[in-house]
């Protein structure tokens, strides 16, 4: 276990494109990173020794759903998450903000934070930007996220205006908030959200009020919510040079495959996305050629293994028949060989940026991927 809290070393870019190492007292982290979901304590359908051995460095917890079940109390009382779910290396948690405000019509929403009722039971409970920070801390988190509003991109500019300026007031509750943990903010680290939805201006007025309030890393929050691909990459054309070059950028919730191609293209340095493990338990898996859905009748009598030059068995070692028949007869066996694949297609996927940027070849690994992988030119 190292003895640093947070550092981040760049050392190579190629472009925009950046290859880098966060280093926190439970490991270092490979950047360009992804952190599979872990929502309720688990990345579904894998244990988590499986989860690092596919190369997850890191992986994210879910705020909202922990603190409702078990509960961020219970969970301090058995030792932190890293302990509950054996996953001894770094943990990022969100701050519960935007499960919160998908559930529009299960909360309220004031200055102080949201009320809103369990999606579980009913109960009410109150999310402000100290209790996010709260929560996180008896978590154990390593990374800790802000709290945040995030508002839909085809809402009005003033609302989106307004929704990035108590963002931003939040922000600086959550620094105050972590920070009063002292013994924990001692061993983790702060990073916070950049919003605005699509506008430049907003988003820079965003970025210099976070870099104001000082953070160990920031995120591009509020994209990846149904603006599609196209807008995406606009923002990400301008919103990750906003934000200082001596720390990391996260796109929070992202995505595909060539979104994350797109987004390290772009100067983005960590992603988190449901899609490979969700994805895994519907029969869908990823390979270098584009996604397959295996349920599929032509892969009933396919011999071929997903991907014969894998490390990963679940990957290798499998024909496709097989996948086909266990996902058609709904054995939980499917969704966890599929959902192994993908993780270990996303890990293989970082590694080749990775390797890629360091050789000075990015630009060109970019275009063969997108080549084959969307089956078009780039």
């Amino acid at each position: 276990m190292s003895s640093e809290r947070f550092t981040f070393q760049l050392s190579h870019t190629d472009g925009r494109a950046r290859r880098g190492t966060i280093s926190m007292r439970r490991g270092d982290i490979q950047t360009p990173a992804f952190m599979p979901v872990g929502t309720a304590a688990t990345v579904k359908a894998m244990k988590p020794e499986a989860v690092r051995a596919l190369g997850a460095d890191i992986i994210l917890g879910n705020t909202y759903h922990l603190m409702l079940r078990p509960g961020a109390e219970r969970m301090a009382r058995l030792g932190g998450l890293h302990t509950f779910m054996n996953w001894p290396r770094p943990i990022l948690t969100d701050s519960g903000g935007y499960q919160v405000m998908s559930l529009s019509d299960l909360r309220k929403l004031n200055e102080q934070g949201v009320e809103f009722r369990s999606h579980i039971d009913g109960s009410k409970h109150m999310l402000s930007p100290e209790r996010s920070m709260e929560i996180q801390r008896l978590l154990g988190s390593d990374i800790v996220m802000a709290f945040d509003e995030c508002p839909r991109a085809d809402r009005p500019r003033d609302e989106i205006a307004a929704s990035m300026e108590l963002s931003m007031r939040w922000a600086s509750r959550s620094r105050a908030g972590f920070d009063a943990g002292q013994e924990h903010a001692a061993a983790a680290a702060l990073f916070g959200i950049q919003q605005g939805a699509l506008d430049e201006d907003l988003r820079r007025i965003s970025a210099d009020k976070l870099i104001d309030i000082g953070f160990d890393g920031y995120a591009v929050g509020g994209l990846a919510v149904g603006e599609g691909q196209e807008a995406m990459f606009g923002v990400l054309d301008f919103a990750p040079e906003q934000l200082p070059a001596n720390a990391p950028r996260y796109l929070m919730g992202v995505g595909k495959p060539d979104d994350l191609v797109g987004a390290v293209e772009r100067g983005i340095d960590m992603f988190d996305c449901v899609l490979p493990t969700r994805s895994g338990r519907n029969g869908q898996a990823f390979t270098w050629n584009g996604p397959i859905n295996l349920r599929n009748a032509r892969f009933a009598e396919d011999k071929e293994p997903l991907d014969p030059a894998s490390d990963c068995s679940a990957s290798r070692d499998y024909s496709k028949a097989y996948l086909h028949h266990l996902v058609k007869a709904n054995e939980m066996l499917g969704a966890m060989l599929v959902t192994e694949h993908n993780l270990a297609f996303y890990q293989a996927l970082m590694r080749a940026m990775r390797d890629a940027i360091e050789h000075g070849r990015f630009a060109a690994f970019a275009a063969d991927f997108r080549r084959n992988y969307l089956g078009k030119p780039d």
